[in-house]
């Protein structure tokens, strides 16, 4: 598989972005802890490689304003 610098060297598969999501939520839950079906939803996204984590961030903000 090739590497896509979309994503971190240890975020190439779902597998692997999933797990970086979940350690980002248990080390950041202020942050993770009130999760709208949006916000949800473009979670979903990152892990299927859809979405960068900075298009997730972008777009989770873009929300907030």
């Amino acid at each position: 598989m090739e590497k896509n610098p979309k994503y971190g060297p240890a975020a190439q598969t779902p597998q692997q972005r999933a797990y970086v999501l979940a350690q980002m939520q248990a080390t950041q839950p202020n942050v993770h802890k009130a999760v709208t079906e949006y916000v949800a939803q473009l979670y979903r996204r990152y892990v299927d490689g859809e979405l960068s984590w900075q298009d997730v961030c972008t777009l989770r903000e873009a929300t907030q304003t």
